[in-house]
């Protein structure tokens, strides 16, 4: 079925100034991260610097233990995302092919976890980490991020697909759970794992209220946190460093989010359909 192309332009229109709008906020970061703070505050418009320079990422680097903080945040994001997976994996596996009292309540409740505010867990969260002695440590930030419920439910959608049969033959040939996980399951849900995988490690890399609450010297920051100490509300704002640790920030999770966008697209709408 063609469409017509008087329908077909103005939804390209929306579509290309959507892009744009989208897109501005990531190319004026980068722009900005060359600038001199004077270009940048007199030419605020302009995305291209006159004068690049890279005296902002200089400043970023000689003013804070930047390398030990990109490493704080790397190593935050990839232990909380393997667990987060290992959690998600076990889970789904449990719900979806194996059968015990309460399942499916226990699943609903679970699940109904996802619509609890942050804001509700995040007080009795600090006062745990805080009473075993976690405060100020990278590990205090990883400790409440172990398990998500979302994963679990993506994970299980994916495994619904695969057939019981399957399953049942491959216990009547004395085969255990875990080489069923490893062997039929895993490589059938791989899409879906690395998908999930990568979301986690987004979302983890660029969390900031919990690591703020947790983490106090400098030497323990994250990226996110470092971004904040150019940025004041009561002025002086040092922009264009702030801009320029927003680049750094952004790398990571971009490329990888570049590299494997087929399969988190793929994942979420297979979710949905399913």
């Amino acid at each position: 079925m063609k469409i017509k192309r008087s329908v077909a332009i103005p939804w390209h229109i929306i579509f290309i100034i959507t892009i744009i709008i989208l897109l501005y906020p990531i190319v004026f970061a980068l722009g900005s991260s060359f600038k001199t703070l004077e270009d940048a505050y007199n030419n605020v418009l302009n995305i291209v610097p006159l004068n690049p320079t890279f005296e902002n990422y200089i400043t970023f680097f000689n003013s804070l233990p930047a390398l030990k903080i990109t490493m704080n945040t790397f190593i935050i994001a990839s232990v909380a995302t393997i667990f987060k997976l290992i959690t998600s994996f076990l889970a789904a596996y449990a719900f979806v092919f194996l059968q015990f009292k309460g399942k499916n309540i226990l699943y609903f409740m679970l699940i109904s976890t996802i619509f609890i505010p942050f804001t509700v867990t995040m007080i009795p969260n600090y006062l745990i980490i805080s009473g075993i002695g976690l405060v100020n440590s990278i590990w205090g930030v990883i400790l409440p991020q172990l398990a998500n419920a979302l994963g679990i439910f993506l994970m299980r959608q994916s495994m619904k697909t695969i057939p019981i049969s399957l399953i049942e033959a491959a216990k009547l040939d004395h085969i255990g759970h875990a080489r069923i996980m490893k062997d039929i399951v895993l490589p059938l849900v791989r899409p879906t794992v690395t998908s999930t995988g990568i979301w986690f490690f987004i979302t983890t890399w660029n969390e900031y209220v919990w690591p703020v609450l947790i983490l106090k010297s400098k030497e323990n920051y994250t990226l996110p946190l470092a971004l904040q100490m150019y940025i004041s509300s009561e002025g002086g704002t040092n922009f264009t460093v702030a801009m320029a640790v927003s680049v750094i920030t952004m790398i990571i999770p971009l490329t990888l989010y570049l590299i494997f966008q087929k399969y988190i697209i793929g994942t979420f709408t297979s979710s949905g359909i399913k």
